[in-house]
């Protein structure tokens, strides 16, 4: 069951930054927060290209947890999980995918959107089908 909202949730975002720029998404009520503490607490995190170490690794897992924990009660099913591309370049397949939590997502998400990294998806889905 939760693989399958996972999926469709994967889904419904990929189609949403294919179709509205990225730069003005609005994924939470309290996206401005997420994004402050994100790039405060994380900086330098390459978020283009991410490596599944810096969310799994376990000196990772102890800098996530208390920046997971402050959205408790902020976001909805803050720690349920989700799935996340790793390059944001390109869609969601088996080798491109890693789970993460929820606000893991909206994190990474949102930086990417506010930063310009989901542009590419949003540009490539503009231009016509070539022949």
């Amino acid at each position: 069951m939760w693989a399958m909202r996972a999926y469709q949730h994967a889904e419904v975002y990929f189609n949403l930054i294919s179709s509205v720029d990225p730069k003005f998404l609005k994924l939470t009520k309290a996206d401005e927060q997420i994004y402050g503490d994100f790039r405060k607490t994380f900086g330098d995190l390459k978020i283009d290209v991410l490596d599944a170490e810096e969310l799994k690794s376990e000196p990772a897992k102890e800098k996530w947890r208390p920046f997971c924990m402050r959205f408790e009660g902020v976001v909805e099913d803050f720690n349920y999980g989700t799935l996340l591309r790793l390059d944001c370049s390109k869609g969601y397949t088996e080798e491109n995918t890693i789970f993460a939590t929820r606000i893991q997502f909206f994190a990474i998400e949102i930086a990417r959107n506010r930063e310009g990294c989901n542009s590419a998806v949003y540009n490539s889905a503009k231009e016509p089908a070539r022949a």
